[in-house]
């Protein structure tokens, strides 16, 4: 029978009881004074696992997490006056000079096709109106050169026809009023149906939007200084930076291309 280490005087110190089923007895938590068995205080949350944020915090926009992955940020609009890119209906560039002449074609057919049409028709009506004889200038002296203009005067006869009238303001009716369907078209979204078959936009350079009616019309009225000078300005977009006219460089607007 052992008494322990015979150097220790005070014998072996007692052993630590084993808890039910071999468990260890439980252990205090740190920063306080337990109880009797049980810890005093509320008990503390859990540790969240490294690699995920804490409670209450929420990592900022743009910054990854503790090893989770990186949020993505807001996809620009672009800045006001530059094309944007990628989003869908956003710019993609300043439109090119082909596309531009394209369009105004294509506009083009649409103001006057329809008229064109009904001046033809105007014309022909006025024409079957004229008739002609021969002139008789046997009443006529020799050498009255007045009686021989009145005698060829009076063997032509022509007066044009009311509906020879009416067809032809019909036609300069709906010429103007296609002018303006094309302005508010470019004035409300910044696409005619020419510009908008060749993906081309005008927008103001300042804020990314359309012009409105009323600067729509004032670069209507800019495009007769484009004729200037034997109509360079219609051919400046072909050197210039933002591919701009000079009816463009006053109203302060752009041609960007946007999806079609």
């Amino acid at each position: 029978m052992s008494f322990g280490d015979p150097n220790n005087p005070y014998g072996q110190q007692p052993q630590a009881p084993q808890g039910p089923y071999g468990q260890q007895p439980p252990v205090p938590p740190q920063g306080g004074q337990p109880g009797y068995g049980y810890p005093q205080g509320a008990p503390q949350q859990p540790q969240q696992p490294y690699g995920y944020p804490q409670q209450g915090q929420v990592p900022p926009q743009g910054q990854p997490g503790y090893g989770g992955y990186p949020q993505q940020p807001a996809a620009p609009y672009g800045q006001p006056g530059m094309p944007g890119m990628g989003m869908p209906g956003m710019p993609m560039g300043y439109a090119s000079w082909g596309a531009r002449v394209g369009a105004f074609l294509i506009d083009g057919l649409i103001i006057a096709a329809v008229p064109i049409i009904l001046f033809i028709i105007s014309g022909v009506m006025a024409a079957s109106s004229v008739s002609s004889v021969t002139p008789d200038y046997s009443h006529c002296p020799t050498g009255d050169y007045n009686c021989i203009r009145d005698a060829a005067n009076s063997a032509v006869s022509s007066s044009t026809p009311v509906g020879a009238l009416l067809v032809m303001v019909l036609g300069y009716a709906l010429m103007l009023g296609a002018v303006i369907f094309l302005m508010v078209k470019e004035g409300s979204t910044g696409q005619t149906p020419g510009k908008k078959a060749l993906g081309i936009k005008v927008i103001k350079e300042s804020t990314g939007q359309p012009l409105g009616f009323g600067m729509t019309f004032v670069r209507f009225l800019c495009r007769y200084l484009n004729g200037v000078l034997c109509g360079i300005g219609y051919l400046w977009p072909l050197w210039d930076e933002k591919n701009q006219t000079f009816g463009d460089k006053i109203v302060g607007n752009v041609v960007v291309q946007v999806p079609k």
